[in-house]
């Protein structure tokens, strides 16, 4: 099963499946509206849900760097592919207005660094100047045995819409793209001081406003917080280092669900799931 490139799901129909089968599914769903709706997902983009499943399925044997390293190669190779140019194609460039104000403000008090996501207009769309000044504010974090809690929200009405498609298909070859990805990445940094860190996260969070949170030590959302991974319906699997943190939370079942379904899940499911500790 390790390497066949299929979506293996298992329906429960809510009476729970034996312990000892359950690692046969890449998923498991237990109504029938649910299971409608991975298995009509994956029909429709079958290159990005064979990824998905295959990068999960050897995910529990890696370190956080090598997971990392694994999803952005799936990401990279589906960038190339048909699935994510009809997704393309489809889509209208966005250009974006110069902006002269700092992506992430960082305020500091004695051993606390507080960090904002500062792009409200554009709900926190997380774009390569924003990982740019978290990486940096992090770097500072990391560098200052001083510094002891870190923590991260958003400003304006969501913590992060996920990933700027303003930027998607920007860059000049999916190659320099994993390359780029490899060398900043802000969920390595954030998972190399979780242990400081806690995300408060609020609103439609999307993309990398669910994968970069799942990193920290804690996450705290408020009630009205939902969380969607959008990336199938790019011809893509997550990006931000999703296929990472979240199986480490809830699973590699559980995150299959949440990308094949491709609706967002609300704040107590997902506080019962265990990707987020506490609504507040």
């Amino acid at each position: 099963m390790a390497c066949v490139p299929r979506v293996f799901v298992g329906f429960t129909g809510g009476r729970g499946v034996p312990p000892a089968t359950t690692t046969a599914f890449d998923v498991l769903v237990d109504d029938d509206e649910h299971l409608a709706a991975v298995v009509a997902n994956a029909a429709r983009w079958p290159l990005a849900s064979s990824a998905l499943v295959l990068l999960l399925r050897g995910g529990a044997g890696r370190s956080v760097p090598d997971g990392l390293i694994a999803e952005s190669s799936t990401y990279s190779t589906l960038q190339a592919g048909p699935e994510h140019g009809r997704w393309l194609a489809g889509h209208e460039r966005r250009v974006r207005a110069a902006e002269c104000e700092p992506a992430v403000r960082v305020e500091r008090r004695g051993g606390r660094l507080a960090l904002t996501l500062a792009r409200p207009h554009v709900r926190n769309a997380f774009d390569a100047r924003m990982r740019t000044e978290l990486l940096d504010a992090l770097a500072v974090a990391a560098s200052d045995p001083e510094i002891t809690e870190v923590v991260l929200e958003g400003a304006g009405p969501t913590f992060c819409s996920g990933g700027d498609l303003a930027e998607f298909g920007t860059l000049v070859d999916p190659a320099s793209a994993h390359v780029l990805r490899i060398a900043q990445s802000a969920g390595l940094a954030i998972d190399q001081l979780a242990a400081k860190v806690t995300v408060h996260v609020h609103g439609r969070c999307v993309g990398a406003g669910v994968e970069l949170p799942a990193f920290a030590g804690r996450v705290v959302a408020a009630p009205e917080t939902s969380f969607l991974l959008p990336e199938l319906a790019m011809g893509l699997v997550p990006g931000a280092g999703g296929t990472v943190s979240l199986p480490r939370r809830i699973g590699r079942q559980r995150t299959a669900l949440l990308a094949l379904l491709a609706r967002p899940v609300d704040a107590e499911t997902a506080q019962a799931w265990g990707l987020i500790d506490a609504i507040a």
